[in-house]
């Protein structure tokens, strides 16, 4: 939120000469976030000039040049000028040499054409008060006729400056110059002026303050409030207000003031009526929209829309509408997305002259959704989905037609139209002594009470705690809830310097779990072998789910961040590929990573989550809590893995290494011995992996992840070289699985006995079958056992395959002979058999 300071003055009692850094400092206090400093970046001396008389001179280059004489106050100046907009008597805004315009762009005499030219005539773009650069500015147009040698700047309030603030999103009452001077009144206790309490009015009300809604039903546009699906309950529109102001001038500028302290506060000034709603909302926080009044067929219906409707929005879009999305309708069909942006069918142009004022309250759900799902992200919407006061409407709309009637000449209907009623705040109990219980500090109950009613609050004892308060927060704080709530605001408000510093006790540690301690094992063995672990968003996109589970059953966002990417992860795959398309497209070649994480599968069946919490403040009940439990999605605990490159670059001796499916094979095994298991491998398959390079990983029986290396066509696809490997575990289920204790066995320290096993299987046969076949026969002298060797050609019957094992017997209390060796070896081959293994002769 920019904060022009002159703006910031007229509502709150600033001191006289303060400086950004002190005006930031005592924001900071209230819990307000300090986030850039907007100076102007244009110095004088800039002044106004009447231009004497002018010479046209037609130069070589085929441009004619003016040679003027311009009255700055008090002195003529000779200035070269290429613009031909102004006529001799205009005042005209003169940079006179010193001066510096923004860009930097200094002001000097200089010679050129054949003169020295004394200073420059400038332009509205040289100026930095908007994008014209046509001709000069000629201040007539803007409907001023200063005197000669006036400060330019002091004119067009160009020597204003801005903080900015970064509001939390609980306090939307914050995206407001108003909110800002109330925020500023509570933290030095300077005199707060609202802007909601208005002088008489435009309408020519006698009365100050609030106009009342007129009751009749003569509306000329009549509204009616039909949302027949609210979501969670909650009605999309709670108010509509409207006002007519008839005959305005569109040709009337926008005064340099209003556009100045709008290019401040981050907003580009675009016509009178628009830029007089855009200053409203800015001033009050009521985003307001003036609908051409001659365009509107019929009355004003809110409700949601239609399957397959369709509007043109204000920047020339033609959008397809959600049944969820808000719509402000009139006869002929949507002119608006409540609380989003307005439609092109009714804006305002150079014909318009009568508008009609809206100014309405929507529920923020909706609003959020709506501008997510269009990916239009407004200044209206970010305040709409923060909560917007629901009783400054009234108040924000006749400062509106305040402004149209000053500025643009329109004369205001004097009926006020409001149809709905703005959603009143519930009472909250504040228990005695409560602050002070949970923040640590030693408040009076004068003090919590002072404190709460500077912040608008309605302060009351409580009758039915017979000691205590009731609190009504003021209509503009929707996110004080509960006795919490108003315990944070009354030492937010007091001063957090004032909670005590107690170093609490530790208490005493009880180390990891074992399933945090196997977790952490697992990750800092991959991290040691050179693997790189990442973070990869858990939100996917259709496409993505796909690639390794086409059409699974995902969980659903109703109100994602972004509309492509609204679904849970169910692998942990697809964001490793994402990482590495990134890291290759920036140049790293060679990438090893691993990610640790959860992923999420639907409780539900596939069908959309419907979670509700239970409504007011008390705990919910055991079933309710129950049956929130079972609509979590299930998170599973799983690792998974990505190999591409070289595994070990080229250097001297030393040839480089392709990334491959080995790599892939090690690093589960790190994982599963990290656990204390034992991993065998099947050949098996897997969407999106090579049919002849995929393994099933199994620990003690069970499956337990895999492994491969990805489809060629699909690394391809996702730009990431011919051979990338790949491997996912479910790293909770291979820990629920693992032995509960590993059980170190000793070293042996008398000799061992090593040979080799070749055995002809047949092709369909899985290496890891034989591998535990030999180890189970050949009993507790085997101390190892390796496939060495996979042949399968020429001297092999037909449909077989030679696996070559080396293998190494060890005793522990004896010296193995050769014959007791050979013994273990063929009760090995023996259980082998059982598989149709044969020894190879």
């Amino acid at each position: 939120m920019r904060v022009p300071v002159s703006w910031l003055a007229e509502f709150a009692q600033l001191p006289k000469g303060i400086t950004p850094a002190q005006l930031h400092a005592d924001l900071v206090k209230v819990g307000l976030e300090e986030e850039a400093l907007h100076v102007p970046e244009i110095s004088g001396p800039i002044v106004v000039g009447r231009v004497l008389e002018f010479v046209d001179e037609p130069q070589s280059n085929g441009k004619t040049i003016r040679w003027c004489q311009v009255d700055v106050g008090g002195e003529t100046r000779g200035i070269v000028c290429g613009a031909h907009n102004f006529e001799v008597g205009d005042k005209v805004v003169v940079t006179l040499p010193g001066s510096v315009l923004p860009g930097p762009f200094p002001i000097a005499a200089r010679s050129t054409y054949g003169h020295v030219s004394d200073g420059m005539i400038a332009s509205e773009r040289e100026l930095g008060l908007g994008d014209e650069h046509s001709g000069i500015l000629r201040l007539a147009e803007l409907g001023l006729d200063p005197e000669v040698g006036t400060d330019a700047l002091e004119l067009l309030g160009l020597n204003d400056w801005a903080v900015e603030v970064n509001v939390t999103p609980d306090r939307g009452y914050e995206l407001s110059i108003r909110g800002i001077a109330r925020e500023y009144s509570h933290s030095t206790g300077a005199k707060f002026t609202d802007p909601a309490t208005l002088p008489p009015s435009a309408s020519g009300s006698p009365k100050a303050g609030r106009p009342e809604p007129t009751k009749d039903k003569s509306n000329p546009v009549p509204v009616k409030l039909l949302d027949e699906s609210p979501i969670r309950g909650r009605q999309g529109c709670n108010s509509f207000v409207t006002r007519v102001v008839r005959g305005i001038d569109p040709t009337r500028p926008t005064p340099p003031w209003m556009a100045s302290r709008l290019r401040l506060a981050g907003i580009r000034s675009i016509s009178l009526a628009v830029d007089i709603s855009n200053y409203v909302m800015i001033e009050m926080g009521q985003p307001l929209h003036a609908y051409d009044l001659d365009l509107i067929k019929g009355g004003i219906t809110v409700r949601r829309a239609s399957n397959g409707e369709r509007i043109t929005t204000l920047d020339d879009q033609d959008r397809e509408l959600d049944p969820e999305d808000l719509l402000i309708c009139d006869d002929a069909g949507p002119i608006g997305i409540a609380g989003v942006m307005g439609g092109a069918r009714t804006e305002n142009s150079s014909a318009t002259r009568n508008v009609l004022v809206e100014a309405a309250n929507f529920d923020p759900i909706s609003i959020a959704r709506s501008a997510r799902r269009h990916r239009l992200p407004s200044e209206a919407s970010r305040r709409f989905e923060r909560g917007v006061d629901p009783e400054v409407a009234i108040p924000a709309a006749e400062r509106a037609v305040q402004l149209l009637v000053e500025l643009a000449g329109g004369t205001a209907d004097s009926n006020v139209w409001q149809v709905g009623e703005p959603v009143a705040t519930e009472e909250i109990e504040l228990p005695a002594g409560f602050v002070n219980s949970v923040i640590g500090t030693e408040f009076t109950e004068d003090e919590v009470m002072s404190t709460l009613r500077a912040l608008g609050a309605r302060v009351e004892p409580s009758t039915n705690l017979g000691s205590g308060l009731v609190v009504e927060p003021p209509s503009w704080r929707p996110d004080l809830r509960d006795k919490a709530d108003l315990a944070e605001e009354v030492v937010r408000i007091r001063g957090y310097d004032l909670i005590p510093a107690v170093l609490p006790t530790a208490p005493p540690g009880r180390g990891f779990t074992r399933e945090q301690r196997l977790r952490k094992s697992a990750a800092q063995l991959l991290a040691a072998s050179g693997a790189v672990e990442v973070l990869a968003y858990p939100f996917l996109s259709r496409e993505q789910l796909d690639l390794f589970e086409p059409g699974v059953e995902a969980c659903e966002l109703l109100n994602p961040l972004d509309w492509s990417s609204r679904y849970l992860r169910t692998s942990l795959l697809p964001g490793l590929i994402e990482i590495a398309r990134r890291n290759l497209s920036r140049g790293l070649v060679d990438l090893k990573l691993f990610e640790l994480g959860s992923v999420y599968l639907p409780a539900t069946g596939g069908k959309p989550l419907a979670i509700s919490l239970p409504a007011g403040n008390s705990k919910p009940s055991d079933a309710e809590l129950a049956e929130l439990e079972s609509a979590i999605p299930n998170q599973p605990l799983r690792i998974a893995g990505l190999f591409l490159g070289d595994s070990i670059l080229r250097q001297p001796g030393q040839k480089q290494v392709h990334a491959g499916i080995a790599d892939a094979f090690e690093a589960v095994g790190q994982v599963v011995r990290a656990v204390g298991a034992t991993a065998e491998f099947e050949a098996g398959s897997r969407d999106g992996l090579h049919p002849g390079r995929t393994a099933i990983v199994l620990v003690g029986g069970e499956e337990v992840g895999f492994t491969g290396e990805l489809l060629p066509s699909l690394a391809a696809e996702q730009d990431l070289g011919p051979r990338v490997s790949v491997f996912e575990l479910d790293l909770a289920k291979l820990i629920a699985i693992a032995p509960a204790e590993v059980v170190a066995l000793p070293i042996g320290t008398l000799p061992a006995a090593t040979q080799d096993l070749s055995l002809v299987v047949p092709v369909e046969v899985p290496a890891a079958r034989v591998l535990q076949a030999v180890r189970e026969g050949a009993g507790e002298l085997l101390e190892d056992i390796r496939l060495v060797d996979d042949y399968r050609g020429e001297g092999l019957p037909s449909g077989t395959k030679s696996l070559t094992f080396a293998l190494r017997f060890r005793a522990f209390d004896r010296t193995l002979t050769a014959t007791e060796a050979t013994a273990a070896k063929m009760a090995g081959v023996a259980s082998a058999e059982k598989l149709g293994a044969q020894l190879r002769e």
